[in-house]
């Protein structure tokens, strides 16, 4: 099995939860990739693409995204375009269109809009979402909307914020139960 971990604005692949996550699925015997992309500067669907470009060889039946905040509508973008279907995707505090914070809908606006949703459902065999009921950030209802769309199995975290190192999220160890417990 393998694993992409793609990070948000402002992020970077040594932040929250990431490299815990990829140490403990490593010890499983997974491949994990955690791609570093421009942000803020730079923060365009096109250049993450670009940088995600050189993954796409890897990219398998036996492959799970996960992704945190912006890195949900990329793994969406994704999903709309790859040529082969992926085993799952973990969606964590996630959105698709505005998240009505001006200085992040603007650095965000490539990325969102209109989706394929039957591509990407086709693209993809199991979708997971969570969503905290406090993220400062990305409202309750995006995150609902985005499992909506995608018919996923929605977690509510109570009291987990944006699912960052702010909110304590230095470890993920439902997330970690979730990917390990999928019937791969």
């Amino acid at each position: 099995m393998k694993a992409f971990i793609i990070h948000g604005a402002y992020g970077n692949p040594q932040e929250n939860w990431f490299p815990w996550l990829k140490e403990k699925l490593e010890s499983l015997g997974w491949k994990v990739y955690v791609p570093k992309f421009p942000t803020p500067e730079g923060q365009t669907l096109e250049n993450w693409m670009k940088v995600f470009g050189n993954y796409i060889p890897l990219v398998d039946k036996d492959t799970v995204f996960i992704g945190h905040s912006l890195g949900v509508p990329f793994i969406l973008h994704l999903l709309e375009r790859l040529e082969k279907p992926v085993k799952a995707s973990y969606l964590v505090a996630g959105f698709s269109r505005e998240i009505g914070i001006p200085e992040f809908d603007k650095i965000n606006a490539s990325f969102l809009g209109k989706f394929d949703w039957d591509r990407i459902r086709e693209n993809c065999r199991e979708f997971v979402v969570f969503h905290s009921d406090n993220d400062p950030y990305v409202p309750l209802e995006l995150g609902k909307e985005v499992a909506e769309k995608l018919n996923a199995k929605f977690i509510l975290v109570s009291g987990a914020g944006h699912f960052n190192e702010k909110a304590g999220y230095t470890e993920f160890p439902r997330l970690l139960d979730e990917i390990v417990s999928a019937n791969f």
